[in-house]
């Protein structure tokens, strides 16, 4: 192939009339109407003079346009730069300065923010609004489309995604095109995908699980997605008799089944739901399968990776727990003072090795260095255990344990409790300084309205089921926990908002619900 992950994707089905997108408007876009699309795109960086290997940086709203300039990055061996529509324009500045982009497509709204940043990196910078309109869209339709594909191999560079950064600066996680296509492959085969299939995608695709997920898992087997500018009960409820399969995270399944209208009916045409990006409570995977029959599948991926495991697709889809190992990706459990192996149940850092692992961090060797091993290994950070039965569970993130007297007191399992609670709706277990510990253990808790919780009563539940260094020392209840964009809790913001609750001058201030 010229370009295997280009051809893979869209390049053999460049003049298929085979739906691909289904949009809000009523209109269907076919692999055709696509590729001409992204071939006009690929006109305007060979205009601007992007070639491969240079970088483009997309922070704008979700659109087909947004997806055909993702397409013609990969047409044209251009480095594809997705950035989170929520980020600030401090924010953009530093990714900006980073990766040095030579253009930066943003919203309309962003652009007067935006200019001088892109001005003072040197980039040009164009606009792209949610319906197609803009800068971008009006330059490309003044030059001629791109016909030619860019020849490209597996190990040439197709993206960066930026991590979170919640520890330092932020890393740029340099996917190569056989990483992404890797696992597109694989994740087409263990979940079943076919060109039968219509994707219910209501994800942003500045991620890698609604972009190198959804969209590429679709694209790779020639099915079709429901296009949704975002997720919304309403819109998805009126498109799930539609559907086959839909990709989601934890929020969207919560909020499917405070719906009335969300029925057994209304789901039965569909074939499979996935979540990720966030742990599933085992609560909302048991209330899934009772309304609609069907046991979510949970998988576990992250930004340098990919995915890594997946519960099956046949067989016991085990809530809790996020499956198996994927064909071709290797998982080890590690004792992080010994580097040796530990035991089958017992936990440890989560090591992956594989052809979806990425390439290094962009302009950073020494992190490069830390975290991927010599023998290809990456060092997650995540904190696991495998059962007897090979089922991986995730504990948490190595950041998120708490050292309490001595003691490692990993956060899932006191949360795992804490959530079966009777007016509990979930929870945040954290350390906080403490200033005879080191850390005390506190538990954040959202509190249904009816039942309330009884704090005595899940005190003296906790008493019972925990040892008495995992316990809480303080509970607080909040109305809602914080969360990015893609619904993962920020334990970050929790360490810093009660950072002096066991500190004399802090200890009354801080104790709402305790």
């Amino acid at each position: 192939m010229t370009n295997p992950l280009y051809d893979t994707l869209l390049g053999h089905r460049a003049k298929s009339a085979a739906p691909l997108l289904h949009l809000t408007d009523g209109r269907t876009l076919s692999y055709a109407d696509m590729a001409g699309m992204a071939a006009r795109f690929a006109g305007l960086l060979a205009a601007q003079g992007l070639a491969k290997g240079d970088r483009l940086a997309m922070q704008c709203p979700k659109s087909p346009e947004a997806f055909a300039l993702y397409l013609a990055c990969l047409q044209s061996g251009v480095i594809f730069l997705p950035l989170n529509t929520a980020y600030t324009p401090d924010e953009i500045a530093y990714f900006v300065g980073d990766a040095t982009p030579g253009i930066v497509v943003a919203d309309p709204a962003s652009e007067a923010a935006l200019a001088p940043i892109c001005t003072d990196a040197g980039a040009t910078l164009l606009t792209l609004d949610a319906d197609g309109g803009g800068s971008f869209a009006e330059a490309a339709a003044d030059v001629p489309p791109r016909t030619e594909v860019t020849v490209c191999g597996t190990d040439d560079l197709a993206c960066f995604l930026y991590t979170s950064g919640t520890t330092g600066r932020s890393k740029g996680a340099m996917l190569t095109q056989g990483n992404l296509l890797s696992n597109a492959e694989v994740l087409t085969e263990t979940w079943r995908f076919t060109e039968d299939d219509v994707l219910l995608h209501a994800l942003p695709i500045f991620h890698a699980h609604g972009l190198f997920v959804a969209c590429n898992v679709t694209l790779v087997a020639g099915g079709s997605m429901i296009w949704l500018p975002g997720f919304s009960v309403e819109a998805v409820l009126d498109a799930l008799p539609r559907a086959t399969a839909m990709m989601g995270v934890p929020t969207f399944y919560t909020r499917l089944l405070d719906a009335p209208g969300f029925t057994r009916e209304v789901a039965g045409h569909m074939r499979l739901f996935t979540s990720g990006s966030a742990p599933l409570l085992a609560e909302t995977h048991e209330r899934f399968s009772a309304r609609t029959g069907h046991a979510i599948l949970e998988r576990y991926g992250m930004t340098e990776t990919g995915m890594n495991t997946s519960n099956p697709y046949d067989g016991d889809r085990r809530a809790g727990t996020v499956g198996f190992p994927l064909t071709g990706t290797e998982l080890r459990i590690i004792d992080e003072k010994t580097g040796e192996e530990v035991p089958r149940g017992e936990t440890g850092m989560i090591e992956v090795r594989g052809p979806n692992v990425f390439k290094g961090y962009w302009q950073m060797p020494e992190k490069t260095a830390e975290e991927l091993r010599e023998d290809g290994f990456f060092i997650t950070g995540d904190l696991g255990r495998i059962d007897a039965d090979g089922y991986v569970t995730i504990v948490g993130r190595e950041k998120d344990l708490i050292i309490s007297g001595g003691y490692n007191i990993y956060p899932k399992e006191v949360e795992q409790l804490l959530d079966e609670q009777p007016g509990i709706v979930e929870s945040a277990v954290i350390g906080a300084p403490h200033p005879d510990f080191g850390e005390g253990v506190v538990a954040v808790l959202v509190a249904a309205a009816d039942p309330a919780p009884d704090l005595e009563t899940i005190r003296a539940e906790v008493a019972l089921k925990l040892a008495n260094y995992k316990r809480p020392k303080q509970y607080v209840t909040v109305a809602e926990l914080p969360r990015n964009t893609m619904g993962k809790v920020q334990k970050n913001v929790l360490r810093d908002t009660y950072a002096d609750l066991f500190a004399p001058q802090g200890q009354t201030d801080r104790r709402a619900g305790a």
